[in-house]
């Protein structure tokens, strides 16, 4: 709606996770770099941690970009409130394997197959499982046993484990002891500290056709980091609401009384506690 008004050839700061929009901080460097290594090196298992809204599932969407390019087969798993069996149904329908998808046992024996398969030709295989700190004790202890898969160049399944930081703090369970001894590597995503949110949002404008920053003055953007803490989705949501607010004011830059209004209407509270008040 408010493209045109500000010289953009679409909307900056959409809330869904597209790759194109990635603003390449060195922690998101770091973070694709690990993941990426991670399965080139057949470590078997790596973990990605993250508040809520901090970019982890962006980051899932370019592994799959980079897996697409090098044409390493994976699966996805997005919902993670599974049983046992259906783990395992939702393992074969991604991978696409054929067996009764009804039956553990099948499901094992069609993915050895194909993992040794694969192992001969040299790519690996994948697996990804987002919100991973939703996975019950039982399932985890299924994931954890598919890491036996191995040959002697190394692991057969590459896992990673997205989620929350609940997620590591499931990890340090006694009873998921074993699996979290086999985490080859750990990557964490964190909120932006307050010129990296700066940096975030003319990353965006720019990808988006907007050249120069110059619609966020410095105030409004000092105030937004606080509002926001620097979590992108809390960023991204309340961009996209100034930038409506000051297209139907017909105004080329955002006020301050323009960000009071919109924290107020999303609710925001941050860490001081008092909820924003209108100018």
């Amino acid at each position: 709606m408010y493209n045109a008004f500000f010289g953009l050839t679409e909307n900056p700061f959409n809330l869904s996770p597209d790759p194109n929009f990635l603003y390449r901080s060195a922690q998101h460097e770091e973070a694709l770099a690990n993941l990426i290594y991670g399965v080139q090196s057949r470590k078997g298992f790596i973990v990605l941690t993250g508040e809520v809204g901090t970019g982890k599932t962006t980051m899932l969407e370019c592994l799959r970009d980079f897996l697409g390019s090098q044409e390493i087969p994976f699966a996805f798993l997005f919902n993670s409130r599974l049983t046992p069996e259906q783990f395992f149904e939702m393992l074969a329908y991604d991978f696409d394997l054929a067996c009764s998808r009804q039956s553990k046992t099948e499901v094992l024996f069609a993915l050895n197959a194909v993992l040794l398969a694969r192992a001969e030709t040299g790519p690996t295989t994948v697996l990804i499982v987002d919100e991973a700190h939703n996975l019950e004790w039982d399932v985890l202890e299924e994931i954890r046993l598919l890491g036996n898969l191995e040959n002697r160049r190394g692991k057969l399944l590459q896992i990673i484990l997205a989620g929350q930081p609940e997620l590591d703090r499931k990890l340090d369970l006694p009873e998921l002891r074993q699996l979290k001894q086999r985490i080859a590597l750990r990557t964490q995503l964190n909120p932006f500290p307050p010129e990296e949110t700066a940096l975030y949002i003319a990353s965006r404008l720019g990808h988006a056709g907007r050249a120069h920053q110059d619609i966020f003055p410095p105030d409004v953007l000092a105030e937004l980091h606080l509002r926001t803490e620097g979590i992108p989705r809390l960023i991204n949501s309340v961009c996209d609401n100034l930038l409506l607010m000051a297209f139907a004011m017909e105004s080329k830059v955002v006020t301050m009384p323009m960000l009071d209004e919109v924290t107020n209407d999303l609710r925001l509270v941050w860490p001081e506690g008092t909820a924003p008040a209108l100018s």
